[in-house]
């Protein structure tokens, strides 16, 4: 097995830069881009150069470094006022996935708990070690989840997933991918299907490529072949992650995960979503509050660069649907599972959350 690159880390002192591994050039070249700037990694993780909830998080999380370079030698006040407008900006590019918020607010919890005596050069480092222990901690939530969804596998001899959720969508391993790989692990002989996941085939040039590299037994299908999938009885569960998670176990996943829920519930077949803690926002009592990112026609009308609809036709590019809590066997997060997946239940199987 190869050595993965990581999907994101820190280069450097506080003065340092980021370094993403370019998703968009998978699986056919492995290059790594320097984001010295907060445009940089805005756009990084607008165009889906670095994508995944978690991994999003801690790109963000060390783009408030780099956008907060050019005041280390400012007064505090000037520094303070840099910062927010850094955290709004980041903020902005994209609007489903919530560890991109949930980090960016531990990044301003910090800030604002250091009183004025710290100078802005004092500062700087502080934030630094934060965003690096948002990774460190992703780390150890990957592995967390591994040991906690893998028993739900034990008897499985094929599964389903969807999109991307292993190593590139995290600071670790992965979430769903990751119950994935430990359930291989324990079992060889374990069979992944990987559906492409249109329109950007995440699924195809991601989860295929990670799996491969690890020497995973996968097999790559269309989306429009789960369900016949299914019908064979190739898999006995579907496992798949989640960019947002209401109170009540409704989850928001990359587009197609909805279908599945139904597609896994009409044929009887566990339906396993796997995120940590900070993907959950229980400011919103059901999916219908959690914001849907729309993305750019051409995603679909140009999908890689070749024209393959007619010129002018309207789309509909939605980037996440949500799979109902009762459609949801269980929620794995770092913490253990949650199942029946209820809103009494989430808030009990979050508890010790920080």
């Amino acid at each position: 097995m190869q050595t993965p690159i990581p999907a994101v880390q820190w280069v450097g002192d506080e003065r340092g830069c980021v370094r993403l591994l370019d998703q968009t050039l998978l699986p056919t070249e492995e290059r790594t881009l320097d984001c010295t700037t907060v445009e940089m990694v805005f756009e990084a993780i607008r165009s889906l150069r670095v994508r995944g909830a978690p991994a999003i998080g801690v790109a963000a999380a060390y783009g408030v470094i780099v956008g907060c370079q050019a005041k280390i030698e400012s007064p505090r006040a000037e520094f303070n006022a840099h910062f927010e407008q850094i955290v709004d900006y980041l903020a902005s590019s994209r609007p489903t996935a919530v560890n991109l918020f949930w980090a960016l607010d531990r990044m301003r919890r910090v800030l604002r708990a250091l009183d004025n005596v710290f100078t802005s050069r004092q500062v700087l480092p502080r934030l630094l070690s934060e965003a690096q222990m948002i990774e460190t901690e992703d780390r150890a939530m990957c592995t967390a989840m591994a040991q906690h969804g893998a028993p739900l596998l034990a008897n499985c001899t094929g599964v389903l997933t969807h999109c991307n959720t292993g190593g590139l969508a995290t600071a670790g391993e992965g979430t769903a991918l990751a119950v994935i790989i430990e359930a291989a692990r324990r079992n060889s002989a374990l069979k992944v299907y990987a559906d492409e996941t249109r329109p950007l085939l995440q699924g195809a040039r991601l989860t295929a490529w990670e799996l491969m590299q690890r020497n995973i037994n996968v097999t790559l299908i269309c989306d429009s072949m789960a369900a016949w999938v299914m019908k064979q009885k190739r898999v006995q569960a579907v496992i798949v992650g989640a960019d947002r998670i209401a109170a009540n176990g409704d989850a928001a996943n990359k587009i197609g995960t909805y279908g599945l829920s139904v597609l896994a519930h009409a044929h009887d077949i566990p339906f396993y979503v796997v995120a940590p803690s900070s993907t959950f926002d229980l400011t919103l009592p059901n999916g219908n509050g959690i914001p849907i990112e729309e993305r750019a026609a051409t995603e679909i009308t140009h999908g890689f660069g070749r024209q393959t609809a007619p010129t002018d036709c309207p789309v509909f590019n939605p980037a996440f649907d949500v799979a109902p809590a009762e459609k949801i066997t269980a929620i794995i997060t770092e913490q253990g599972v949650i199942s029946p997946v209820t809103t009494e239940n989430v808030r009990r199987g979050l508890a010790h959350s920080t």
